[in-house]
């Protein structure tokens, strides 16, 4: 049987943020309008907690790392660790860009090269038949706008994970695994002057991107566009942590000859 942390008016979630450059951004505008309560921790400075048993949902953020670079990121592990443990447990959990790979790897997917080359700039993804019954991912639009700065993609989900979301170049753009755990490539969570940062700190990534793509009139037209969409996704996640909204149903089983 499905069980919260308990049912809260304020739940309480982790936020692991893996590197400085890529804050919550209005993510985190977004989940406290919603009523949530955020803990934000930054390794190595901030280490990752070994109990869940306080929060009431996990949020893993991007980075500029790759999900196998223990030897310069040792604290890898401990996030990997503490996303399949929630992931197991039933613990609304959304993994976001290096997240989503983060939560792949931990609970038996893969991580590799894109064999297409970086995908970087605005974007749309197209949702997935299992998309419009999923509590969070039905009432998006059928080609949500997203920001997409990523050189790595998830090449194989995890067992039993379910696709959500996808786009020619990088077929798993969006995938639940269980009832609660949620991973997306892309990003939600970026502003205009985030995603220059990042253009202007990896050229030779920004450099795929069509002309224009870092202008700030058209970013701040994209990112109007992502908050119209996505923060009613982050205000249905918060809900899912707080127990106001049912996760999703388990897949059917057959019965036993």
């Amino acid at each position: 049987m499905w069980s919260y942390p308990g049912l809260v008016s304020a739940p309480r979630l982790l936020i692991i943020q893996p590197d400085e450059s890529g804050p919550l951004g209005p993510l985190g505008d977004w989940l406290t309008d919603s009523g949530a309560e955020l803990e934000v921790r930054l390794p190595p400075e901030d280490p990752v907690p070994d109990d869940l048993g306080e929060y009431a949902g996990v949020v893993c953020l991007g980075g500029g790392m790759n999900t196998d670079e223990e030897g310069s990121h040792p604290w890898i592990p401990a996030v990997r660790d503490l996303l399949a443990k929630a992931a197991r447990g039933g613990l609304p959990t959304l993994g976001i860009c290096l997240g989503a790979q983060f939560l792949a790897v931990a609970t038996g997917g893969r991580v590799t090269p894109g064999e297409n080359g970086p995908e970087v700039g605005a974007g749309l993804v197209s949702k997935k038949d299992a998309a419009w019954t999923d509590p969070l991912f039905a009432e998006l639009p059928l080609m949500p706008d997203v920001m997409q700065f990523h050189g790595d993609g998830i090449s194989v989900l995890p067992p039993g994970a379910v696709l959500l979301a996808s786009s020619p170049r990088y077929p798993h753009q969006a995938f639940r695994l269980h009832r609660a755990a949620y991973g997306v490539q892309f990003h939600i969570e970026t502003t205009p002057e985030i995603v220059q940062a990042w253009a202007r700190d990896a050229p030779t990534m920004s450099a795929v991107a069509r002309p224009g793509a870092f202008d700030t009139e058209t970013l701040t037209a994209v990112h109007a566009d992502i908050a119209q969409t996505w923060s009613p996704f982050a205000a249905r996640f918060v809900n899912l942590c707080a127990g106001t909204l049912d996760p999703s149903s388990p897949r059917p089983t057959l019965p036993l000859a």
